[in-house]
């Protein structure tokens, strides 16, 4: 993982670790735009999510952008870094045992978040006795969190998969040239611009995203672009505008691509949460890892 911004160290990690008493514990934490959280790991499984702004989740096989209303389930021992492209107030989810025991709990993956999820997790990270700084947890977990620690779970078995993970390679070659188009993914459309630069010919480079990357260099660009497209969505950009933007003829084309890629029409898919969010931070009134 590159440092793509300057960097900041993560909360310490022994802060809000699930315990075999208190199994599900959450934080909220605002991070600004263009910060970085170092990469670490811990042993506990993790889901991570906005409730304002837009940030970039990596690890080593994988990134992921995350907008209000998508989070990235994370499981133990996985590397990972946060990379803050918008302004963020970031709910981070901690627990001691996934789920259950479905294979998918054991791979990263993005998954929806449902208004219910997204309250319940501010609640539980609003009543966290280390939300306001270091704290011992007190022996038992108090009726409220356990219930709605017991929704919380309830929520993510319901939640439902989407295919927004932009995986990244470990060769070399590939992987320079996965990172350039990530943060320039319109500079070119064509496989052989994008290896002109890569010192590899075409054919090898397609050759690797097949071997390494089990797809094509059209499909994994064009999850890329859906990515960018989720961080255009966040800032009101019109369908008409992002389909542009991205190089797509017509918004038609671009509508298209979007409900073949993730199986709903865009209306849905970028539906702004930030009217849910602005009201879970009203209500607080009262940081991701």
């Amino acid at each position: 993982m590159s440092p793509i911004f300057p960097t900041i160290p993560p909360l310490d990690p022994q802060r809000f670790a699930p315990r075999a008493h208190w199994p599900v514990r959450a934080k909220l934490r605002p991070l600004r735009a263009s910060s970085r959280v170092e990469p670490h790991r811990h042993g506990w499984a993790q889901m991570s999510f906005s409730l304002t702004g837009v940030s970039r989740i990596l690890t080593s096989q994988m990134t992921c952008i995350v907008p209000p209303t998508r989070a990235v389930w994370i499981p133990p021992q996985v590397e990972h870094a946060v990379a803050v492209l918008r302004d963020a107030d970031m709910l981070t989810l901690y627990l001691y045992n996934p789920p259950d025991a479905a294979p998918h709990w054991q791979r990263c993956r993005v998954v929806e978040v449902s208004p219910l999820l997204a309250e319940l997790v501010r609640q539980l990270a609003r009543d966290d006795p280390a939300q306001a700084g270091p704290a011992t947890l007190p022996a038992a977990m108090p009726a409220r969190a356990r219930a709605m620690a017991e929704l919380i779970g309830d929520e993510l078995l319901r939640a439902r998969s989407l295919p927004l993970g932009i995986a990244l390679p470990q060769d070399k070659r590939l992987r320079t040239l996965c990172e350039a188009l990530i943060e320039e993914p319109t500079r070119h459309a064509r496989l052989a611009d994008w290896a002109a630069g890569s010192g590899a010919s075409a054919r090898t480079v397609a050759r690797l995203f097949r071997d390494e990357l089990g797809t094509s260099f059209q499909q994994w660009r064009q999850q890329v672009l859906l990515a960018r497209a989720l961080v255009l969505a966040t800032e009101g950009r019109p369908m008409g505008v992002i389909a542009a933007e991205l190089g797509y003829a017509s918004p038609s084309a671009f509508s298209a691509m979007v409900t073949r890629t993730v199986g709903m029409a865009p209306g849905r898919f970028f539906a702004p949460g930030g009217a849910i969010a602005e009201a879970a931070l009203s209500a607080a009134a009262s940081p991701l890892r």
